[in-house]
């Protein structure tokens, strides 16, 4: 299936992407590479996202382009972008998407490096700003994240000298604090005791907020009149101070999962596709079939499930096809449907055996009448299978033999992202930039992924099972002993006696017994 879809995505003509360029706007943001099955491939940020996302479209600029940018946009099919309010939040979006879809051709970020907090614990008697990048939830109180790490510095610099705060360490101060001119304003630090010093520390975290407009208008002041007294020096020093101080207390969004693009804001994605699609409630629950037959030798299915537009993982399911013979999308497609839908009523009814007595009643409606919490039993709310018309009807025959043709489904082809419905001719387009639609992406991206991941899994249990555990005299340790010098059973069918006979743990006898068994099999 995975290697029919490659080849039906190869004749697909490339769009032309520099006509999409013009469309860019000139804000700071980041950008999305998608490749043709609209996978992200790259995530990159930019101060002018229009001037940036054409240089990689320019011929002189390609001609130029090291291998690795000429791999990433041979395998470009398309691209979006979001814009955001400063350079710095684009560089906190970017790490965060990074994170989320783990591109192929980034290296930045693919370390789960964090960006810089603040943090000040006001449980403590001398409390300290200290930098770290791990928030945790202990009671202290952070500040950030902050893209810029040099301006975060200057800052805790200034804070110390115009609030008299202690910043790193630990515990009460030390003696060389107590004597430093850092913090012997606007009262020595000598002279005070804890609680004045927490009051220091308290205005010292209002000013991390953001409540610094004033402090900013005093430092601009103060830079106008030097610059008026020709120190342009010291008026150097204080514009940069003032942009350090811009860029550490502006408010930044954190984006936050319900802050993200719709392209991975769950819920939203939720609600769109509920929109789109029609349907009579929320699909809060959701499955998605996938088929894997990358060789005849196994074939396997997987089903995924999103709860509330998010992988939950601990109901996911995996199948090895057992009645499909060869490569037979549809067949094994109807096979798992079987299965998975069987169970669940198998299992309400054994929850619920008084339901028994309910002839006249749906298996849905029953499962609706007796999903209780101790029951353990749901149906989702939308199933998907990945395929077109083909998977779809397989599945559709499948839930109306078990009675349960009322459940929202649909087959989601990849060639042109279709969409297909039970009893429409017609399939289903979504805009490139839905929610709806990317959100349907993850969930089919995750079950291929967990089927192609119990297929190799199957594949190397089968490699050590080989031939050789027929082998009359073969211990498991000699069969070890056989690959490792041959590689492999093929080349051991082309070795001579001789030549197995010199293996360690092997003589002449066991050799030609050996060589006997894989002529005949």
């Amino acid at each position: 299936m995975v290697a029919l879809a490659e080849m039906v995505a190869s004749k697909k003509q490339k769009p032309d992407l520099q006509k999409k360029v013009h469309e860019v706007p000139h804000k700071p943001g980041v950008y999305l590479m998608r490749d043709r099955f609209n996978r992200v491939i790259y995530v990159g940020k930019a101060r002018d996202l229009r001037k940036r996302v054409s240089s990689y479209f320019l011929p002189s600029k390609l001609a130029q382009a090291d291998l690795k940018t000429r791999a990433m946009l041979d395998a470009t099919w398309n691209f979006e972008t979001h814009a955001v309010r400063s350079e710095a939040e684009s560089v906190l979006l970017e790490g965060k998407l990074i994170k989320e879809y783990r591109p192929r051709y980034n290296i930045s970020f693919r370390d789960d490096k964090h960006f810089l907090l603040v943090k000040i614990d006001m449980s403590e008697e001398w409390p300290r700003f200290r930098l770290t990048r791990l928030k945790k939830d202990d009671g202290a109180r952070y500040f950030g994240p902050y893209a810029h790490a040099g301006a975060l510095r200057q800052t805790l610099n200034f804070m110390r000298k115009k609030f008299g705060v202690l910043t790193f360490g630990r515990g009460a101060p030390t003696e060389r604090e107590l004597k430093s001119a850092t913090y012997q304003v606007p009262t020595r630090l000598s002279e005070i005791n804890a609680e004045q010093y927490r009051e220091r520390a308290a205005q010292a975290c209002e000013f991390l907020e953001g409540h610094s407009r004033e402090m900013i208008a005093t430092l601009e002041e103060e830079m106008r009149k030097v610059a008026e007294k020709q120190d342009f020096e010291r008026a150097a020093e204080l514009r940069n101070m003032i942009e350090d101080l811009r860029n550490t207390t502006r408010s930044t969004r954190r984006f936050m999962r319900a802050g993200l693009p719709s392209a991975i804001d769950p819920m939203g994605g939720v609600e769109a596709l509920g929109d789109a699609l029609r349907l009579p409630r929320l699909p809060r629950v959701m499955e998605c079939f996938d088929i894997s037959n990358i060789s005849t030798t196994h074939v396997v299915a997987s089903m995924v499930c999103f709860r509330d537009g998010v992988p939950d993982k601990n109901c996911y399911r995996r199948y090895r096809v057992r009645t499909v013979t060869g490569q037979d999308d549809f067949a094994s497609m109807a096979e798992v449907v079987r299965r998975r839908y069987s169970r669940i009523l198998l299992e309400a009814r054994a929850a619920n055996p008084d339901a028994a007595e309910f002839s006249q009643e749906s298996p849905g409606d029953m499962l609706e009448r007796c999903d209780r919490p101790q029951t353990f039993v749901r149906l989702p709310d939308l199933i998907i299978v990945d395929g077109g018309k083909g998977q779809l009807s397989a599945a559709c025959r499948e839930l109306q033999r078990l009675s349960l043709h009322d459940l929202p489904i649909i087959g989601l082809a990849k060639e042109h992202e279709e969409i297909y419905r039970p009893g429409r001719a017609l399939p289903l387009r979504l805009p490139h930039d839905s929610g709806a639609l990317h959100l349907l992406q993850r969930i089919r991206d995750e079950a291929h992924r967990f089927a192609n991941a119990y297929h190799r899994l199957l594949l190397k249990k089968r490699v050590e099972e080989s031939i050789l555990d027929d082998c009359p005299g073969v211990s498991q340790h000699r069969k070890s002993l056989l690959l490792r010098k041959f590689g492999s059973v093929k080349r051991l069918r082309k070795a001579s006696a001789q030549e197995i006979a010199a293996t360690e743990g092997i003589g002449p006898k066991l050799a030609d017994e050996v060589q006997r068994f894989l002529q005949r099999h």
